[in-house]
């Protein structure tokens, strides 16, 4: 029976050879807009109910990152709500995805989606927040707004904390990580007024956040770039308002109001673990933001079983265009802490889920423990 397959919606990406026999279907993973990164897919199946399908990506190992193949297991749903892992297998040059559907409808995904809809709740329930301000900085090269939400008085005494998600579209990892740094923060969803934490925090400092940086990539389906095919965390140096007004509108506001801690969230494909990278290979990086570095690290460890600082990048990794990416430029222009966070696309070797894998909610808690670290940092080094 011939599968009906599209990625005609929100953040759908697949290229379909053929699709005459469910068990035997030949897919290419789409390269980003205007760039020849590849790696993110998403597609609709109907018509698989029953069946033993079986889905064969035969560019994998031409993929940007084709170790990210290794150990990886794609994700599936139904509903698009609950996603759970299927058998996947990398022989060095294909992918495939075997699974027998249980409904007619069902979507795979390279990692849990995020989609615009999504977004737009969160945020428009956020706003009404008595601490909070939803601005449009300015617009994408689409013309989709780029939005920041501030929670905090703004008080010039108090620090600034920046926190910017999914400069690479397909790291969905990174707004599920803020949508739950944002529950905790204001004390929604799960958490429950006994959690003073973010009543605590709101009234030491304010926070600056971009969940999504790069609201053209995440429509178009892109991995790593924008509609422009810039890869916005190699941009901060000098972005352009024709190639990179995502970074510029953003990196403007810093400038304007100022930079106490900087956190930009990632996924990482290959690595299946949760690190940070830091900013010790800058020829100017401190003694005092090493200790603060070093400080965060270890409160951060102790705050979130899932986080840790044995498996990650080297410390010269990014030594020759460092100050492109966005930690590195904001911990070089305002000497702060400044932080790469990476999330796995497979699942944390240290705390396997062979359901799930590392998903949109392991990420969501993640972010809500990092606050504990942000707040053990402003103890320890803040005057407010």
């Amino acid at each position: 029976m011939t599968l009906s397959i599209t990625s005609r919606f929100d953040g759908g990406a697949v290229e379909v050879i053929s699709a005459e026999r469910a068990d035997d279907v030949r897919l290419r993973v789409r390269p980003d807009t205007q760039a020849d990164f590849a790696q993110w897919f998403y597609f609709r199946v109907n018509g698989g109910r029953d069946q033993a399908c079986r889905f064969v990506f035969e560019n994998a190992s031409a993929c940007a990152f084709p170790e990210g193949w290794r150990d990886y297991e794609a994700v599936a749903s139904y509903d698009r709500l609950d996603w759970f892992r299927v058998p996947t297998s990398y022989d060095g040059e294909r992918l495939t995805i075997e699974h027998t559907p249980e409904c007619d409808t069902i979507y795979y995904a390279y990692f849990e989606p995020y989609d615009e809809s999504r977004h737009d709740v969160v945020l428009g329930h956020l706003q009404q927040h008595p601490l909070a301000t939803l601005t449009d900085l300015g617009q994408s090269i689409e013309g989709r707004p780029m939005e920041l939400l501030r929670l905090g008085d703004a008080d010039p005494a108090k620090p600034n904390i920046w926190i910017i998600a999914r400069q690479h579209p397909g790291e969905t990892m990174a707004e599920w990580f803020v949508e739950g740094l944002l529950g905790r923060l204001t004390a929604q969803g799960d958490w429950s007024e006994d959690d003073t934490l973010g009543e605590d925090l709101l009234s030491r400092a304010t926070f600056y956040i971009v969940p999504n940086m790069n609201p053209d990539g995440s429509a178009l389906g892109n991995l790593r770039t924008n509609a422009a095919g810039a890869n916005l965390n190699r941009e901060w140096m000098n972005p352009d308002l024709a190639r990179s007004p995502e970074v510029k509108v953003v990196r403007d506001e810093m400038h304007r109001v100022g930079v106490d801690m900087f956190f930009d969230i990632h996924g990482d494909e290959a690595l299946p673990y949760v690190f940070v990278a830091g900013s010790e290979m800058l020829p100017d990086f401190t003694e005092e933001q090493a200790k603060r570095q070093a400080a965060f690290i270890e409160a951060f460890k102790q705050a979130a079983p899932d986080f840790q600082d044995v498996h990650g990048y080297k410390a010269d990794k990014y030594r020759e265009d460092a100050l492109s990416l966005a930690s590195k430029y904001a911990g070089h222009a305002f000497g702060c802490l400044s932080l790469t966070l990476e999330m796995p696309f497979k699942d944390n070797a240290n705390s396997p889920d062979p359901e799930v894998g590392w998903n949109g909610a392991r990420s969501a808690a993640l972010g809500a423990a990092m606050l504990e670290a942000v707040a053990a940092q402003l103890d320890a080094f803040s005057k407010v």
